[in-house]
């Protein structure tokens, strides 16, 4: 059984100058970003490379049309190494322009997982809390013609090089941190409760657990102007449930999410919240033992709780950061929720198979009816 995948070589600095030096970035590379991103760090520097700003290609997460539209403007030029530099949008939508090699996103998702390889050499720094993406080879996207969000899976879409930068962190608006590292957490309890799990990854995933309730706790007591001085160990995190789920991978929480964030344009992390505890609630309906029950001791102590309270206390320290909504606050409708059930089920396997304890369609059903 693979234990823990670690495919990216992983690098850390302090500032967005010493990077720049140290990777010798010039004008054969490839930058995606964001405008206000890159230049404050990287618009005085000797050599610029090209860039490609993301949000001139359409706002918000990525779909398929947007993707589309940056690997036609990438390839007008020949380049070297592509130079990801943002959030999961942006880290996302490089990861397909370095396996792309002329194709577009509908001819990539036929040929995936491995009919693809990398045409590019391709460096990612995150500047968010939250994806994990950085050492993930998974690519999520909104299928337009499809309705639902979809990931983009293959050997060849991991990173050659994964850079963490707490600099680029600073001035995270706090709703993206919110989101972000929310994200975070489920990426780490869905990982560490899946089938998949190993030592490896649980180690990885639990500690990232840790990391941010705690981040929480102290964010709460100190106030958000402790904020920026607590990226840094939020990026790690971010970093290690990512590596946990890399290898564990994700459930039932982000399978369900997805028809929400793909018609209804919910931030990933908002969307993944909304469905957090209602899995993790349906989950313990089924099976008490087991490594949820390992997790609600972890969460217990961490929370200062019981273990029959442990989700509501969760949500009450989760609501402070970022307040949940019902379902049918997002507009969804009650007709909406069978045909989300189906979508998950007809669609999502790869994610539910990676549930603690199977879920059939009645059963997302209900969880979606629960939190409507």
């Amino acid at each position: 059984m693979k234990q823990i995948i670690m495919r990216p070589e992983l690098h850390k600095f302090n500032t967005c100058a010493e990077f720049a030096k140290e990777f010798g970035l010039n004008e054969k590379d490839l930058v995606l970003s964001n405008e206000y991103i890159y230049n404050p760090y990287f618009g005085g520097m000797e050599n610029q490379p090209r860039t490609i700003f993301q949000e001139k290609y359409g706002a918000g997460e990525p779909t398929d049309v947007m993707v589309d539209a940056i690997l036609e403007e990438a390839g007008k030029a020949p380049y070297e190494r592509i130079i990801a530099i943002g959030g999961g949008t942006v880290v996302d939508i490089a990861k397909v322009v370095a396996v792309s090699g002329g194709k577009g996103v509908d001819e990539l998702y036929d040929l995936a997982p491995d009919g693809f390889s990398k045409e590019h050499e391709l460096i990612i720094l995150p500047t968010t809390c939250g994806t994990g993406s950085e050492v993930t080879n998974i690519s999520i996207m909104a299928r337009t013609r499809l309705g639902t969000k979809l990931g983009l899976v293959g050997p060849a879409m991991y990173a050659d090089h994964a850079v963490l930068i707490p600099e680029l962190l600073k001035k995270l608006p706090f709703g993206v941190f919110a989101t972000s590292s929310i994200d975070a957490l489920v990426h780490a309890v869905e990982s560490s409760l899946s089938p998949k799990a190993t030592p490896y990854t649980k180690l990885f995933g639990y500690k990232a657990i840790e990391m941010i309730i705690q981040g929480y706790q102290k964010l709460l007591r100190e106030g958000r102007e402790s904020l920026p001085g607590m990226m840094e160990d939020f990026l790690i995190a971010s970093n290690y449930a990512g590596l946990a789920f890399g290898t564990a991978g994700c459930a039932a929480v982000h399978a369900t999410s997805y028809p929400l964030g793909g018609k209804y344009h919910v931030a990933h992390g908002e969307s993944n919240y909304a469905m957090f505890t209602g899995v993790l609630k349906n989950y313990m309906e089924i099976k008490q033992d087991g490594e949820i029950a390992v997790m609600n001791r972890y969460l217990a102590g961490l929370l200062g709780c019981g273990v029959d309270v442990v989700y509501d206390k969760l949500e009450e320290l989760l609501d402070q950061i970022l307040p949940k909504k019902p379902l049918h606050e997002y507009g969804v409708t009650e007709e909406d929720l069978p045909a989300f059930a189906h979508s998950v089920i007809t669609g999502q396997g790869r994610l539910m198979g990676n549930n603690f304890v199977p879920l059939d369609e009645a059963r997302v059903l209900k969880i979606y009816k629960e939190l409507y």
